[in-house]
């Protein structure tokens, strides 16, 4: 067995099977060591949401950041296709910011104002307006932001696409193969120490979403990455209920597939590695969900499921090198955008890798030392 590597990338998710890709196109010798299965974890349980605009409020390098990746997912869809035969099934018929009462829609009409300077198709819809794009609605809704350039994909495709599309051009991917250690020598990475024996490598990649701060604490780093647990739920209906993704200040969202199921999510509980789905998280979806749209009572229950997102202290991601250990990088706590930030994180994880030169400016709000200094 192989086991001598130019990159060896910590993580199967959405964002490591993304640098995977990246790095394979520019023909390094890549492996992908996952603990468990690919996209076992948040990258399965996320509802592929891609909401630049309606999950991020203000203007900052996260939500540039979100715009570039939103943008890459047209091309990208078509790319990995072509490479793996699998569709990410990218649907882009928009999403619905909903303001369920007035006072709401005043907030939404404000970032409805700050949103059009991005993107002039964004409007506000008063409620006769949004009823009759989606009349399954509720009648008390008051209004809502249209933004027509979000979308969403299918999270667990998406992530087997890039990691099938790293193998196309010559990535090893090794499942069930945990890692326990770097192998560190007068300030390099040498490799990692796993559960199924040594890889050598002189640029690791830590991309293992809410289990990253652990591992990166053998490296001396206290980086502020802390599990939220997100459980959900689908539904199926005879006739499309809705059309478009419904999205509830954050208390709730919808989103209709292309198989005829919607996802409904998600609940936030912090400090809980613990991804069981309970009663009283599935019921209080369940009450939001029929709130917003009353026909979902009558629909078919289809399954449930909970995933561990990777929040951080600032809400920013980190995507970076080590400042001491050269060749270990680091690309976790993307909490909810994960999906979204996919392309532009394999991209960027894969320029810095290859010291590529970037925008330093834009990078300043994700590095590793933002919080806390070095310890140890």
């Amino acid at each position: 067995m192989e086991n001598s590597f130019d990159v060896a990338i910590i993580g199967g998710g959405v964002n490591g099977s993304s640098i995977a890709y990246q790095l394979s196109k520019m023909g390094r010798k890549v492996i992908i060591i996952e603990k468990e299965r690919l996209a076992c974890q948040a990258s399965s349980a996320a509802a592929g949401m891609l909401a630049a605009q309606a999950e991020i409020e203000q203007d900052g390098p996260l939500f540039q950041l979100a715009l570039k990746s939103q943008a890459m997912f047209s091309t990208l869809s078509s790319e990995l296709y072509e490479y793996t035969g699998i569709d990410i099934e990218y649907i882009h018929k928009g999403m619905l910011k909903i303001a369920e009462t007035e006072e709401i829609a005043v907030e939404v009409k404000k970032q409805v104002a700050f949103q059009r300077d991005w993107d002039p198709a964004i409007k506000w819809l008063g409620a006769k307006e949004l009823r009759k794009m989606e009349p399954s609605l509720s009648t008390g809704v008051a209004g809502g932001m249209y933004l027509p350039n979000d979308g969403h994909v299918q999270p667990a495709k998406l992530t087997q696409a890039f990691a099938k599309a790293a193998v196309y051009f010559g990535a090893e991917i090794r499942e069930n193969t945990e890692v326990l250690s770097f192998i560190y020598e007068n300030g390099q990475v040498k490799g990692v120490n796993t559960s199924n024996g040594v890889i050598h490598s002189e640029q690791v990649v830590v991309s293992t979403g809410a289990w990253a701060g652990k591992l990166m604490r053998e490296a001396g780093m206290d980086i502020s990455v802390y599990p939220v647990k997100g459980e959900c739920f689908s539904i199926r209906t005879e006739k499309p209920i809705i059309n478009t993704t419904i999205f509830s200040d954050k208390r709730c969202y919808l989103v209709p597939k292309r198989n005829g199921e919607i996802y409904i999510g998600a609940t936030m509980i912090e400090d809980t590695f613990d991804n069981t789905v309970t009663p009283g998280g599935i019921a209080t979806l369940i009450e939001r969900a029929i709130h917003l749209v009353p026909q979902i009572k009558d629909a078919a229950w289809e399954r449930v499921w909970a995933g561990i997102r990777p929040q951080t202290g600032d809400g920013n991601p980190y995507i970076g090198e080590h400042p001491s250990w050269k060749g270990l990088f680091v690309a976790a706590g993307h909490f909810r955008n994960g999906i979204l930030l996919s392309p532009i994180t394999g991209k960027l994880v894969a320029d810095l890798v290859a010291g590529r030169q970037l925008d330093e400016t834009l990078l300043s709000a994700f590095h590793l030392e933002r919080h806390k200094e070095t310890v140890g």
